[in-house]
């Protein structure tokens, strides 16, 4: 290969040589006309032939007009040609001036430096470009001796990506494709020609052009297209049964092949199908700004998130408290990095250890706490119910003691629909931390709130993070049951409400999301691989493992009877519950609930909580086995 590049190279270089004495000759020719005065002139043409001959081949060299493979010459090469060309010209115009000065020949024509330029340009960047259209020839009419019937090929998007995308199919016959033509929104492209193919209408109307032509298969031609785009495509195809595919990457695409690990990225919003819910800032930043604040479980997915948001507010100071130290670490550095003037304290500490929160919450004294520590884990907590307990009742049931001996006036803690007649112990013991913090802000009259909101897509452990490295893997997607279904919101959304709740509560309420409707499980994987560019069951296979113990096919946000009430924010309601135990009754069940959790008495607990929560089946849940435990 280098003995044939070598080659290449010096037959470019003497070919350049006779084409750079040529346009010397032909400059003087057309400038003097072969009459008497040409032959006049010779000595000066002379000077010149030998001149470009030391300088243009040099300047080429220098421009890299030697390295290139020019059966790819594109608009780039073009440019490095003009500009070589102009180079190489400047410096021979300045050789010849310099050469007449010293009277090495009388009289030259001037003008034969500027008809020298433009020859050169012409040939120089001619005899390149028409290799590229030979090579071009030549690959067209191999290629199209190997193709067959071509494919007709629906293309939406009508701008870069669409365009890159024709023209490979246009220059490469053997992929047995050809455009029907584009869609695209934008009104300016509308019966536009790209390549020769025409702009044929809109993206809404894909459905009336597949019934009038006939379209083998659509390509997404839009790298930045949002979910709706996407899902828009994806129903109208499925309906005709015509496949599709995303842009992930130009030469995959083309080829029908698509690299698992270049897949397009996946904007975690485009699979809520609903408009994201926004924050009303101006409340937010009252009850944030200038004050200390302190999140518990600061290392953890929404608590990282709490601690961003937080700092755009600019409080007095942010504890970071979490008993993880590398999570903490974590954290502390992002918030450093982008907030280096922000006082952060980060303190390695458990929930569930009295005195040591005791100690920090009397050295730092926030004025508004929010509770994200807490074991989430559906499965793993099913056989870690003990533990369970310690963390999410007897940890918030610290946090709050240590709020009220401190002064604390807001306190927020973070709940889970799961707490909704609980199926499992780990919604059982989020309940049992709602009835704390709401006793708590009826018996002081603080500010001591609830938010209560579904799954958050891409949190750590939870299901789109899982869904994407079975994609990677190539498969298959795992779902428990194709009826499940789950509210679902972004992580960004539930810190919104976790901080707007913070601005609206006065003490006891329990603020939840409007969420839209739930989303089926089943649904979410088949939007995340088809927005990563592949088929369900095609390309990833999905596959039903059971549903697990403590798992219901659906949630719930309240019990059914209970009232809520519109907020100032449009998007989120707060209700009161009559059915929370409360005072002494409360005070007497956690106690015991807490005493078996030391005990590791598990039934008791379990028997316990469904006594005393409205609607809980715990105990009827089937018992899991450790070994057992599905991930997902």
């Amino acid at each position: 290969m280098k003995a044939k590049t070598i080659l290449r190279n010096r037959t470019y270089f003497i070919f350049d040589l006779v084409l750079t004495v040529a346009a010397v000759l032909g400059a003087y020719a057309l400038r003097l006309e072969l009459g008497a005065v040409f032959y006049q002139f010779l000595p000066s043409m002379y000077w010149m032939i030998g001149a470009t001959l030391v300088i243009k081949p040099v300047v080429y060299y220098l421009f890299g007009l030697y390295r290139r493979m020019w059966s790819y010459a594109s608009i780039n090469e073009l440019k490095i040609i003009v500009a070589a060309v102009t180079t190489a010209s400047v410096f021979t115009s300045m050789a010849i001036v310099i050469l007449a000065a010293l009277k090495a020949f009388f009289g030259f024509p001037s003008s034969a430096l500027v008809l020298d330029w433009l020859l050169s340009l012409l040939l120089i960047g001619g005899s390149r470009f028409i290799i590229r259209i030979v090579a071009d020839s030549v690959s067209t009419i191999a290629n199209g001796s190997k193709a067959g019937k071509s494919r007709k090929v629906l293309v939406i998007g009508a701008g870069d990506a669409g365009a890159l995308v024709v023209k490979e199919m246009q220059k490469n016959p053997q992929l047995n494709l050809s455009v029907a033509g584009f869609l695209d929104d934008n009104p300016t492209k509308q019966k536009q020609q790209i390549y020769g193919v025409p702009v044929i209408g809109r993206i809404g109307e894909m459905a009336k052009v597949l019934d009038k032509q006939t379209v083998d298969e659509v390509i997404i031609a839009i790298p930045s297209a949002g979910g709706k785009v996407i899902r828009t495509v994806a129903d109208v195809c499925r309906l005709k049964g015509i496949p599709f595919r995303t842009m992930p990457g130009i030469y995959e695409l083309i080829g029908g092949k698509v690299n698992i690990s270049r897949l397009r990225e996946v904007d975690i919003a485009d699979l809520l199908r609903r408009q994201p819910t926004h924050m009303k800032e101006e409340k937010v930043g009252s009850t944030i700004s200038g004050k200390m604040v302190a999140v518990t479980g600061a290392g953890g997915s929404i608590g990282r998130e709490l601690c961003r948001q937080i700092a755009r507010w600019a409080p007095s100071g942010l504890v970071l408290l979490g008993h993880g130290e590398n999570s903490i670490f974590e954290t502390l550095i992002e918030l450093q990095q982008a907030y280096p003037n922000l006082p952060t304290f980060p303190i390695i500490a458990d929930v569930r250890d009295l005195p040591r929160l005791m100690a920090v919450f009397a050295r730092f004294k926030p004025d508004v706490v929010f509770h994200a520590a807490a074991h989430k884990h559906v499965p793993l907590m099913e056989v870690n119910v003990a533990e369970a307990v310690s963390n999410n009742v007897m940890g918030t049931l610290n946090v709050v003691k240590a709020c009220e001996n401190n002064g604390v006036k807001r306190l927020v803690m973070i709940s889970t629909d799961k707490a909704i007649r609980p199926a499992n112990i780990m919604g059982a013991t989020k309940r049992m931390a709602e009835m704390i913090v709401l006793d708590a802000a009826r018996r002081t009259g603080n500010a001591y709130s609830v938010v209560r909101f579904g799954n958050v897509l891409g949190s750590r452990g939870s299901v789109v993070p899982l869904f994407k490295r079975q994609i990677a893997l190539g498969g298959p997607i795992t779902i428990t049951h194709p009826d499940m279904k789950r509210y679902f919101m972004t992580i960004p959304e539930a810190v919104y409400l976790v901080l707007q709740a913070a601005s609206l509560g006065s003490g006891g309420e329990t603020f939840v999301l409007n969420m839209g409707q739930q989303i089926r499980i089943q649904d979410l994987a088949e939007d995340l691989i088809r927005l990563s560019g592949l088929e369900p069951n095609k390309d990833i296979e999905i596959v039903y493992t059971g549903i697990r113990p403590g798992e219901k096919l659906s949630e719930d946000l309240w019990e059914e009877g209970n009232m809520f009430q519109p907020t100032a924010h449009p998007d989120i309601y707060m209700f009161y519950d009559p059915s929370n135990l409360t005072g002494e009754n409360l005070v007497q069940k956690v106690n015991e609930i807490l005493e078996f959790s030391v005990e590791g008495d598990s039934g008791a607990i379990i028997d316990l909580v469904d006594d005393i929560i409205p609607g809980s089946a715990v105990a009827s849940t089937p018992p899991t086995e450790l070994t057992s435990i599905d991930l997902l």
